[in-house]
């Protein structure tokens, strides 16, 4: 762990001006500095950096922090790398951290292979665009596709000549293994009388270099010039490159998305490299996936705004689909996305080569809204008109519904609109599906009781509780948030359920737990330093003191895990006693209910038989 005094000291010699001017262009305001924020599209400057305060500032998507947290937020760096970068620029040596030198070694051999890969495939990247200057049958396709020398610059497009092993005359050793793990080179598997024939994975194809937000090359994507399969081929997964994390365009478009206050999403690199040929330069693409939540979180790191566009047949309804369910937990007011989708003869590269610009742009101001898009994706094949279609739409409907941020106005005015299609009153529909009963018209709620739980939403609780029930200990919650971060990594080790359960835990403790799974997102698991770091950045130190204060001193536990999963016992214990209690009070429970009285009933013994001797005070 990089010791906290060292990093106060840091701060204190590091000009936050100088390293944010390196990224964002700066202009002298007062005693600040504004330019326009390099985290969200704007065309009026909020983005201010303050040298007295050594903190930058947007006005207009509240991004804030220090000089160590915008390197971590705008290049992707780590907290120690970002620490180490400014150490490095004032001149400062970084103290050992606490972990052990097998670790250390460890992270700086995978850092120095990272570092490798991407100079290897710098290094192919130059040979391809060499090789482009030389193949006018190559030159001559790009043009036919409507391509100027200037835009296959901007892309570094390149050409992968047709031969087996071109790439050997661009490196000293064609059988140098890094070349392999680089995803350049093929080795099929041969007995060992045979030897093992290398050849280069692409051939006789554009090539499309694929670049992080950082700028460097960590794949390819290659196109067939004539016939052939695949069209499309990319690199495959290496430690360098993620499919599912990266987007091809994204690099190039961070200035465009800016300049037009939104990303545009489509599916090829063609489409990306067209559309910036007519002036759509925000365009990025997914690589060969279906659009992943990780790459909207990614996209919102730059703009408020993304557009989706499909080509308008059944596999393009189907990808809209799984974009639908990638956007939806991170669509809130403030945010806009749409779904553009095309005529099923045309994608959007032929589009705007065959109809222009301005019907593109067209096109794109028509865009549908998400909440039409639930909606439609809801009710497809369902007759409204009847009741049996209606409620299949509502049960389509409701997995996506609950994908929304909660207590967010969008996620309340989508459930108005789906109880308008499914002709129920909002207030029917709320209760149905967040689990508490109705009551006929005319009847009085019952009143407040004074010993419901602070903090629990829900209806009030009564004194008296089934026999047996107990309540879960609140210290559980604090101890199972406590384990969290200071061992994150043990969030890859729960079940979707457990995911569920720290969610829902009310106040602070949900808040955390949503804040720590978009870090894992981010960053990936992180030692407590990185973690602190971040809470302290997003101004969550000081409201949750009390509940941090503690975590230091969580670092010697034996059984992280088992630990932690006998809180989350306790919390789903208490859970289910009290969703049991509701049943219990109502006068004529149904058959439904009864079951499920029943299915509580047995899942509370088994926690109970599974239930390890207390780690957490009770």
């Amino acid at each position: 762990m990089i010791p906290p005094g060292f990093v106060h000291d840091l701060l204190a010699r590091t000009d936050i001006v100088e390293v944010v001017g390196r990224h964002v262009e700066l202009k002298k305001a007062g005693i600040n500095h504004k330019g326009l924020c390099p985290f969200h599209g704007e065309k009026t400057p909020s983005f201010t950096v303050s040298p007295s305060r050594q903190t930058y500032h947007c006005f207009g998507c509240g991004v804030h922090g220090n000089a160590i947290g915008f390197l971590m937020e705008h290049t992707g760096a780590g907290f120690v790398e970002a620490v180490e970068d400014l150490a490095q620029r004032v001149g400062m040596v970084v103290p050992q951290d606490e972990r052990s030198s097998e670790e250390r070694e460890r992270a700086k051999a995978q850092k120095a292979r990272q570092i490798t890969l991407t100079d290897v495939l710098a290094r192919a990247g130059d040979h391809y665009r060499a090789q482009l200057k030389k193949t006018p049958r190559a030159v001559e396709y790009l043009k036919r596709r409507g391509l100027t020398g200037q835009i296959a610059k901007h892309f570094g497009l390149g050409y992968a000549p047709e031969g087996w092993r071109t790439l050997a005359s661009a490196f000293p050793a064609y059988d140098d293994p890094l070349l392999v793990e680089a995803g350049l080179v093929i080795t099929p598997e041969a007995s060992d009388a045979q030897e093992q024939k290398r050849y280069d994975r692409f051939r006789d194809r554009v090539m499309f270099p694929i670049r992080n937000v950082q700028g460097e090359t960590i794949g390819f994507g290659g196109r067939v010039l004539d016939r052939g399969e695949p069209k499309y081929l990319n690199s495959p997964e290496t430690p360098v490159f993620h499919k599912g994390r990266e987007l091809y365009g994204l690099f190039e478009g961070r200035t465009g998305i800016r300049q037009r206050g939104y990303a545009l999403v489509v599916e090829g690199y063609m489409d990306v490299v067209a559309l910036a040929q007519h002036g759509f330069e925000n365009a990025v693409a997914t690589l060969g996936t279906a659009c992943t939540a990780e790459h909207v979180q990614k996209l919102f790191r730059f703009t408020d705004s993304v557009v989706f566009s499909f080509d308008g047949d059944a596999a393009g309804r189907r990808a809209a689909g799984r974009a639908l369910e990638a956007a939806l937990p991170h669509a809130t007011e403030q945010r806009t996305i749409r779904f553009l989708f095309l005529p099923t003869e045309h994608d959007p590269d032929s589009y705007v080569r065959d109809l222009g610009a301005e019907a593109f742009e067209r096109a794109v101001e028509a865009a549908m809204p998400l909440s039409r898009q639930l909606l439609q994706v809801s009710s497809e094949g369902c007759d409204l008109a009847g009741p049996e279609g209606r409620a299949r739409m509502l049960a389509t409907a409701r997995p996506l519904w609950s994908l929304l941020p909660d207590d967010g106005l969008l996620k309340r005015q989508i459930l108005g609109e789906l109880a308008r299609a499914a002709q129920l009153p909002e207030e029917e529909l709320r209760a149905l599906w967040s689990g508490q009963p109705t009551r006929p018209e005319g009847v009085r709620p019952p009143a407040a009781d004074s010993t419901r739980r602070p903090g629990r939403a829900g209806p009030p609780q009564r004194a008296a509780a089934p026999r047996g029930a107990r309540r879960s200990p609140a210290k559980a919650a604090d101890h199972a948030v406590r384990l969290l971060l200071q061992h994150n990594e043990l969030w890859a080790d729960l079940s979707t359920e457990e995911h569920a359960l720290l969610h829902e835990l009310p106040g602070g403790h949900g808040d955390l737990v949503a804040w720590l799974e978009r870090h894992l997102l981010h960053h990936g698991p992180s030692p407590w330093a990185v973690v602190e770091a971040g809470l302290a950045a997003d101004g969550l130190v000081e409201p949750f003191q009390a509940l941090l204060r503690p975590t230091v001193g969580l670092a010697e536990e034996t059984q992280p895990l088992a630990d932690l999963r006998a809180s989350l016992r306790l919390l789903e214990s208490d859970r289910l006693e009290q969703a049991a209690a509701e049943i219990v009070r109502v006068a004529q429970p149904s058959s439904a209910q009864l079951q499920e009285l029943s299915r509580l009933k047995r899942r509370l013994a088994e926690l109970k038989a599974s239930r390890l001797p207390p780690t957490v005070e009770s």
